[in-house]
C-alpha cells in the first residue's frame, strides 16, 4: 500500500519524531510507515488520519496487486 504521509507531515512542518510523540509511536513506526516497509493497523490508520483531520483514503492509497 503506498501512503502520502512524508509528503503531508512535511507540507505540516513535523519531524519523524514530532509525529510520533504525537501518535505515541516510535520514530522507526513512521520511517517503516513512509518507506513503504511496514503497513499501520487499522487503528493506527484512523489516528494519523484524525492527526491530520483527513480522511484515510487521503494519506494511504490502496492498489490491487
Amino acid at each position: 500500500m503506498k501512503n502520502r504521509l512524508e509528503e503531508i507531515r512535511k507540507a505540516r512542518g513535523l519531524n519523524q519524531e514530532d509525529l510520533a510523540v504525537a501518535l505515541e509511536v516510535s520514530r522507526q513506526t513512521i520511517g517503516s510507515l513512509e518507506n513503504g516497509r511496514y503497513n499501520p493497523s487499522i487503528l493506527l490508520a484512523f489516528r494519523i488520519a484524525r492527526y491530520f483531520g483527513l480522511p484515510i483514503e487521503d494519506i494511504f492509497i490502496y492498489e490491487e496487486e
